[in-house]
Parts: structure tokens; sequence; C-alpha cells
């Protein structure tokens, strides 16, 4: 399986967003604490706008913030947005293809692979993903809620 530039740029940019959601991030700030290259980060928030991921406003005050909640936002949203089909075959869907003779049961293993990384991806939000100190209360590397951490 292969996941591209443009879906990893992509999630990471929505992570920075949805780090600061209280202002807004120009695509050079993004690009620099990520280590993305400007002029393809670039594409890449346009595609996400136009998906409705990111919002934007023009201007000095301007830039761009998350266009719904991190914890709405899904991976399989992100890659949908950038890459279309989440998996497929020599640049073509997976959808109409058939084998045959003994590769007849192949499409269908393809299909379910698409499938569980679908469902996978679907289960993980940005909120997920983003450390327990950008006070989401969510732990990164379990995707479930931690407990409020008393003050001592």
């Amino acid at each position: 399986m292969h996941i591209s530039a443009k879906a990893d740029y992509a999630t990471r940019a929505l992570l920075e967003l949805a780090r600061v959601p209280d202002r807004p991030l120009t695509c050079e700030s993004i690009a620099s604490s990520q280590g993305i290259p400007f002029r393809f980060l670039k594409s890449v928030v346009g595609e996400l706008r136009k998906a409705g991921l990111v919002r934007s406003q023009r201007g000095c005050e301007g830039g761009y913030w998350l266009g719904g909640r991190a914890e709405e936002i899904t991976l399989l949203d992100v890659a949908r947005a950038v890459d279309g089909e989440l998996i497929t075959l020599r640049g073509e869907p997976l959808e109409g293809l058939d084998y045959p003779g003994a590769a007849t049961g192949l499409p269908a293993l393809y299909r379910r692979i698409e499938a569980d990384a679908a469902a996978l991806l679907g289960g993980v939000t940005l909120a997920a993903l983003l450390p327990p100190e950008a006070g989401t209360g969510i732990d990164a590397g379990t995707g479930a809620a931690q407990a409020p951490r008393s003050a001592a």
C-alpha cells in the first residue's frame, strides 16, 4: 500500500491547524514547522479548501483554519480529499476489477484491503493524533480519552 506525499502533507498541515484552533496559520508557518516544501503545500491546502477541510481568509490577519472540528475530521476524509480513491490498481479503481481462472479471488481480496483501510482511517480523527499537551485530552498512541490531570 502506498501513502502519497499529498496525503501525508495534508494530514500534517491539518494537525498543525488543529493544534492552534484559535488563530489562523499561514502556509509558510505550516511548511516551516513541518518541513514540507512550500509550493507543494500550497496546492495541497487548495485541495483541502475545496473539500471543506480548511477555510481561509485573505489579508494581513489571514491564513488558514480547520474547516470543521478536529474531533470530526478523519484521516479517511483527508486521504479522499487529496487522493480520491483510497486504493487503486495501476491508477484504476478496484470497483469493476475482475480476473479469470486461478486469479478469480484476488479482486475480492484487494477490495477487502481497501475496505479495512477505509474503516481504520475513518476511525481516526485529527484530535486523536494530537499530542496530549495540545489540550485535547486524547492519547495519541491509543486515540482514547485521558483522565484530566489534577493541579498539585
